[in-house]
């Protein structure tokens, strides 16, 4: 499970390589785990599936999963290849 972001706050960004589509990433902590849908062509992430990060942590990740927004579509096309 290739981590495709350094790790923010002690959380890891991740794409599996075998994974499924919409594009996503899965953010992983210590007993939480959310995935994230990469809306590239619009410029956005989307929350997913959320088990155990608190409100404000989601948005901290939303906010940082955007910054690399760029980076992140590009390891998922790495990965999967385009549509």
């Amino acid at each position: 499970m290739p981590t495709v972001l350094p790790a923010f706050k002690g959380w890891r960004v991740v794409i599996y390589p075998n994974d499924h589509r919409p594009p996503h990433v899965h953010v992983i902590g210590a007993g939480e785990h959310a995935r994230f849908e990469l809306l590239c062509d619009m410029g956005r992430v989307r929350l997913l599936s959320n088990i155990g990060f608190g409100l404000r942590q989601l948005k901290q990740i939303g906010i940082y999963l955007l910054s690399h927004l760029a980076h992140l579509c590009n390891e998922w096309e790495r990965f999967h290849g385009h549509h």
